[in-house]
């Protein structure tokens, strides 16, 4: 194997299926990554798996000579991205052994059989299809993926709940003390839409590295996904995700949501954001619990913080009140979180009690539900 290309090409790719390569391996080899030079479409592939989620990308480079061999992820990724920007030529001049050269140095860097590499596990011939446009996939990712858990016990909770059905793409994510959803209409729509609703839960790793490679990449071609009962795919074209789909039951989550609600509090996103994270600050040295005062008469939401040992806080924020006067907690960095993920001017806060759930959503544009558990303080 020999081939030359671009130091940037190589350590952008290199830094991508990194990403996909454990610390801590249980195998030697998946230590390394599986680096493949083909002469006749003169492309070169990288893999990084680590038995879970495996990244593989593509890149253009001058193939003098074809060939499979893996190397440690670790060692040539801090070598390549500390040389100059000028090409790089790998080539593997003897058995598993290969010489990464520029003009003014050279690096030998011993690697691992290709044969001992294991395959990215494939979808089943029966798997499921759909093309998914890049900005649904987008704004379900952004506003679904700060709210799963990472909480491992609770394994099914690690990852966003997807449900598709013929143009509609449906995102969800709780960590047992909030949710959120966000559903989004798709023109690519399902393959076959007679076919019933389709419903996985894919891991949150896996969806942010899809994310990250989808905002560098800036590409509009729609994102094919495949899945079968144990594994999904997403194509990208010159990259592809592969990752091991999250077993048991999801919860229900559509019946988490009230239907109706006693109170609604319209307010200023941005304003309500420059409040929370100013009280915030007092919220931290408490718990990080804020108590909100729902006053209809004057028409403003007040947010209030006592923490004995530094101080004390009050804000008021100017708002919308429908329903009578209430006192409510919730943790703060929830929804802070929240707040910062809706893209609309002005958001709505409903609720029923001190004790039920509270739902904020977006005024106009992405339909957003976050559902927030409030916090019980005793007096």
């Amino acid at each position: 194997m020999k081939f030359a290309c671009p130091q940037s090409e190589l350590n952008t790719h290199l830094s991508l299926v990194s990403r996909a390569v454990s610390s801590r391996p249980n195998k030697p080899i998946l230590a390394n990554i599986l680096v493949t030079a083909d002469l006749d479409t003169q492309l070169v592939s990288l893999v990084g798996f680590d038995e879970s989620l495996g990244i593989q990308t593509c890149f253009s480079a001058e193939v003098e000579t074809g060939g499979r061999l893996t190397l440690p992820a670790k060692f040539l990724g801090d070598i390549v991205s500390r040389l100059p920007a000028e090409t790089l030529t790998l080539d593997e001049v003897d058995e598993d052994e290969v010489i990464l050269s520029y003009s003014s140095g050279k690096y030998t860097v011993r690697g691992i059989s290709a044969a001992e590499y294991p395959n990215l596990p494939e979808v089943e011939a029966a798997g499921q299809t759909a093309k998914l446009a890049v900005d649904v996939l987008l704004e379900g990712l952004k506003g679904s993926l700060f709210a799963t858990s990472g909480d491992e016990t609770k394994q099914v909770l690690t990852g966003v709940h997807l449900l598709a059905e013929p143009k509609i793409l449906e995102f969800a994510a709780t960590d047992g003390h909030r949710l959120a959803v966000v559903q989004t209409q798709d023109e690519q729509g399902r393959a076959d839409t007679d076919a019933p609703p389709l419903e996985v839960t894919i891991p949150a790793k896996a969806l942010r590295e899809l994310e990250r490679i989808l905002l560098q990449s800036q590409t509009a071609e729609p994102v094919a996904l495949q899945f079968d009962q144990t594994q999904v795919v997403f194509d990208l074209g010159l990259q592809k995700i592969t990752t091991r789909l999250l077993d048991g039951q999801y919860p229900n989550y559509r019946q988490l949501i009230p239907r109706q609600f006693a109170r609604q509090v319209t307010l200023d996103r941005k304003q309500f954001i420059s409040s929370l994270e100013r009280i915030a600050v007092l919220a931290q040295q408490k718990n990080n619990i804020v108590k909100f005062t729902l006053d209809s008469a004057n028409q403003v939401l007040a947010l209030s913080v006592e923490a004995q040992e530094v101080g004390s806080g009050r804000e008021q924020v100017p708002a919308q009140i429908t329903g009578e006067d209430l006192e409510i907690a919730f943790n703060v960095s929830y929804l802070l979180e929240g707040l910062k993920t809706l893209p609309s001017g002005e958001v709505q806060l409903q609720c029923n009690g001190a004790t039920s759930p509270a739902v904020i959503t977006p005024l106009g544009g992405l339909k957003l539900t976050y559902l927030v558990m409030p916090v019980q303080v005793r007096n």
